[in-house]
């Protein structure tokens, strides 16, 4: 996938993002519905100097104007921006709901910024320090989409394991798993399992967890109390669980999908990013 880079004007001592205080970190879920805050922003006559972070901030708003529902993910490498355009940048985007945690062949933090469909990706080295920073501009980050092949398991293996003898129900679902994984066709609605309903003792469930194993990707979309995403060992296999704010929870889920549509960036809502932004752009960098 193609990465475009953002021309800096501030190179020089300082301007590699070394700093481990960087590094994104999940909050606490919130206790009441979240909507939509404005960030932050400083006053526009300190920060008229910042070039890096106009040029950042001209890439996501025309990104935003032009994309369509159902494109491709953008992304632009800010790695060369040095702290201060980097710090603006943050302070603009803020930070919305949705948060990933990607650690395949590699570890990668990205949070949403307060504008739906756009994000944050931080690829980390092995001190959890920045080796490189990332915007994105898309329905869900592109690592959300990639699978460690090294670690994945074929569908083909979940009727072929012999359940223990305290297991009772758990054979039928991984049976309508591979099914399901077997036809699934990229960008195909989700079928969805939904474990709440069904008699699954907890053999059940812990036989399965062993048996699809956890993937590279990890998200948290967070709202009205939570709801948290994670990757099988099996390609567009994921176990989405929901909790109310009390943090009980009320919806228990595996689902056949490229990615879980809670997830995703609504395309009305990233049409709505685009207004936002030109709006907290406007008193800055005027000619």
């Amino acid at each position: 996938m193609a990465v475009d880079e953002i021309p800096v004007a501030g190179i020089g001592p300082g301007s590699q993002p070394v700093e481990a205080d960087d590094t994104l970190e999940y909050i606490d879920m919130p206790r009441g519905m979240a909507t939509y805050q404005r960030p932050e922003t400083p006053q526009p006559e300190a920060v008229q100097h910042l070039a890096g972070a106009r040029e950042a901030m001209a890439w996501v708003q025309q990104t935003l104007d032009h994309y369509r529902a159902g494109g491709q993910t953008r992304l632009a490498d800010i790695t060369g921006l040095d702290r201060d355009n980097r710090e603006l940048v943050n302070q603009i985007l803020g930070e919305g709901d949705v948060s990933l945690k990607y650690s395949g062949n590699r570890h990668v933090d990205i949070q949403e910024a307060v504008l739906a469909g756009v994000w944050r990706t931080l690829h980390l080295d092995k001190d959890g320090r920045i080796s490189r920073d990332l915007i994105e501009v898309g329905e869900v980050p592109f690592l959300s989409l990639v699978r460690d092949e090294a670690a994945s398991l074929s569908a083909d293996q979940l009727t072929a394991i012999e359940a223990p003898a305290e297991v009772m129900n758990a054979m039928p679902i991984l049976t309508e798993l591979q099914e399901q994984q077997a036809c699934h066709k990229s960008g195909q609605e989700a079928h969805v399992i939904n474990l709440t309903l069904l008699p699954l003792t907890e053999a059940d469930t812990t036989f399965l967890e062993q048996t699809l194993g956890k993937g590279p990707v990890e998200i948290l979309s967070r709202g009205y109390g939570d709801c948290q995403m994670i990757s099988t060992a099996i390609p567009h296999i994921w176990w989405v669980r929901y909790r109310n704010s009390m943090g009980k929870l009320i919806l228990n889920t595996l689902e056949v999908v490229d990615v879980p549509i809670v997830a995703c960036a609504a395309p009305e809502d990233i049409e709505d990013s685009a207004v936002r932004l030109r709006e907290i752009l406007e008193p800055y960098w005027k000619a």
